[in-house]
């Protein structure tokens, strides 16, 4: 009897202290996280949460995702969970100055026509035209909108910089400003030997698009204040105030982006009189031995892995450059916003960067040579005109050069004492942002893209992503020092091997089914088609009633399968929902009664053993 008493009054006891931590925990604990992934995927950064900091304004985000059309897309449906979950972790960190709206966008709603304001993408599910929906449109108190058009699964690494990208665009609405110093035609020019003018550069025409361009003159002694990010182009020669106004301007915290060459196939050598030049080079010695990077003189890289085929002369048969190369994937940082998902780049004769020797900056490269590589001699790329002899010549190190790199960290001045006539300069900052690209050439029309003149209208036909890199370098630089320490958070594929079990047992019956399908749609076409080849015209009147009983018992089966196959799709979504219920279960419920239970063995255990 005692015992009976002490079973039902522990247990009664257990469910009180079970109910007892669920409601405490829902009430003290009801904002509470605790994020145990290994990548820390649903805690936002330190750079995102600066960002949220600086809101002045309220901002309004609308996540616009298809939730009944994607019933049956189990791998979409979770990734569509994990974006929704950090876009709650945005408006926790915001402090209520982001307010979060999840909108369902039914077929011909309000909704609908809402998302299709925004200029969301709408992507097409099936054949049968039905679409759905899965990105953000967000708003400001002025009415400006910023959208990321569909979340792609393969860029999930990207999400947190993409959502804070648009945070901070919303918040900052002007567009930011690029000053460009070239020593080369970007804006167009005059072809001497032509006799002719030539067009602006496309590649400034779509930075255009995007910035707002103030050209510089290459005399110039100080970048202006509403310059955001500082774009070089082939730099030759810059005198000294000038190399000067670039070292202040990126102490002060402005970001550059810096195209070096070791020999420019766009620059004639020639100065605008017509008159011999002073070489094709072009490099910031003084400046990148104090950022620690060195553009090793008068190097170009030869690869023989990305060769490109060119075409010497016209009638010829194409051969291989070793030092115009065309890059795959494989040579781009993957991990890198402004490398990440592009195909291919192209360039010409473009030099080797390498990180100095003890610097304090940190020296990541983001374009890279294969194995098969070699440093080449710049005057002898020049004057050659076999490329196949170059190739000859060829003899691979096994390294990898990087022709671009991004440069961040502490850094001095390469002036430190200032120069005539400015001595207050800044001596050293905490921490400097710029990207130097080896070649000048890919940023030329004929690496990258093709012209087509529509009715006076110039139309770009890419063929390379060169004009993408660019963009999307000046794009990352103009953010602020939050968004650039955002950047990539890597993969974090976690697959549940138990679901694609599941899925791979579905998609065999149903692939059997389907199988069976197509041998039953060749049987009937075999018998009718052996009907049609009847010559008797009675017996073909009567062929043709059986030929019509035929394609109705067919298309009943037909009707029959595919019945079939919606239900395994079904089962296949229903065992996956019941797996994920069984697990809520045990998140919800199991996993606190278990502790609830171990908290009161132990506290039973010390009354025990003080009794």
């Amino acid at each position: 009897m005692k015992k009976t008493l002490y079973s039902g009054a522990g247990l009664l006891l257990v469910g009180v202290a079970f109910l007892a931590f669920n409601i405490l925990s829902g009430r003290l604990l009801g904002n509470a996280r605790l994020d145990l992934t290994e990548q820390k995927l649903y805690t936002l950064s330190a750079g995102t949460e600066r960002i949220l900091a600086e809101l002045d304004e309220p901002l309004d985000l609308y996540f616009f995702y298809s939730d009944r059309a994607t019933r049956e897309l189990a791998p979409l449906r979770s990734y569509a969970r994990r974006v929704g979950e950090v876009l709650k972790a945005y408006e926790r960190g915001a402090g209520g100055r982001l307010r979060l709206h999840v909108v369902d966008p039914e077929p011909f709603s309000e909704d609908e026509d809402r998302a299709a304001e925004f200029g969301l993408q709408a992507v097409p599910l099936d054949r049968g035209g039905e679409q759905i929906y899965f990105g953000l449109a967000g708003r400001n108190s002025a009415g400006n909108t910023q959208t990321i058009p569909f979340f792609p699964p393969d860029q999930e690494e990207f999400l947190e910089y993409e959502i804070s990208r648009l945070v901070q665009n919303l918040a900052h609405p002007a567009l930011p400003v690029v000053g460009v110093l070239s020593g080369l035609p970007l804006n167009g020019g005059f072809d001497v030997l032509a006799g002719q003018p030539t067009p602006p550069w496309m590649v400034l025409e779509e930075i255009r698009q995007l910035f707002h361009i103030e050209s510089l003159e290459a005399g110039i002694d100080q970048i202006p204040e509403d310059v955001s990010v500082l774009l070089l182009v082939h730099p030759k020669q810059l005198p000294e105030p000038t190399l000067y106004a670039i070292d202040q301007f990126v102490l002060r915290g402005g970001k550059l982006l810096a195209f070096v060459d070791p020999l420019s196939e766009a620059d004639s050598g020639m100065d605008p009189s017509g008159e011999t030049g002073s070489g094709r080079a072009s490099d910031l010695e003084p400046l990148f031995k104090a950022w620690g990077v060195r553009l090793r003189p008068g190097e170009v890289l030869g690869d023989g892995a990305y060769a490109m085929s060119v075409s010497v002369d016209r009638g010829q048969r194409a051969v291989r450059h070793p030092a115009w190369l065309n890059l795959p994937p494989p040579a781009l940082d993957g991990e890198d916003v402004s490398t990440a998902g592009l195909e291919s780049l192209t360039v010409a004769s473009a030099g080797i960067l390498d990180p100095v020797e003890g610097a304090s900056t940190r020296f990541v490269p983001l374009i890279q040579s294969s194995s098969y590589a070699m440093p080449l001699d710049a005057e002898r790329v020049a004057a050659t005109d076999d490329p196949q002899a170059l190739l000859g010549d060829l003899q691979p190190t096994g390294e990898r050069y990087a022709i671009a790199a991004r440069i961040g960290g502490p850094a001095k001045s390469a002036y430190p004492d200032g120069i005539e006539g400015r001595r207050d300069g800044l001596k050293a900052a905490d921490n400097i942002n710029l990207i130097v690209v080896a070649d000048s050439d890919l940023l030329s029309d004929r690496m990258w893209v093709r012209v087509q003149d529509f009715f006076g209208q110039r139309i770009p036909q890419p063929f390379a992503d060169n004009a993408s890199f660019a963009i999307n370098a000046l794009d990352n630089l103009a953010g602020s020092e939050a968004l650039i320490e955002v950047r990539s958070r890597g993969r974090f594929s976690r697959p549940f091997v138990v679901v694609e079990a599941l899925q791979r047992e579905a998609e065999a019956r149903f692939r059997e089914k389907e199988e069976g399908l197509q041998r039953r749609l060749a049987d009937t076409e075999q018998r009718l088609a052996a009907l049609q080849r009847n010559d008797d015209p009675q017996q073909a009147l009567e062929l043709t009633a059986e030929q019509q009983a035929t394609l109705q018992q067919f298309l009943q089966e037909k009707l029959r399968i595919r019945k079939e196959l919606r239900e395994v799709r079904y089962q296949l979504n229903a065992d996956i929902e019941a797996l994920e219920r069984t697990l809520k279960f045990l998140n919800i419920a199991l996993v606190p009664l278990l502790l609830t239970l171990g908290v009161l063995a132990v506290w039973l255990w010390r009354r025990r053993r003080r009794s």
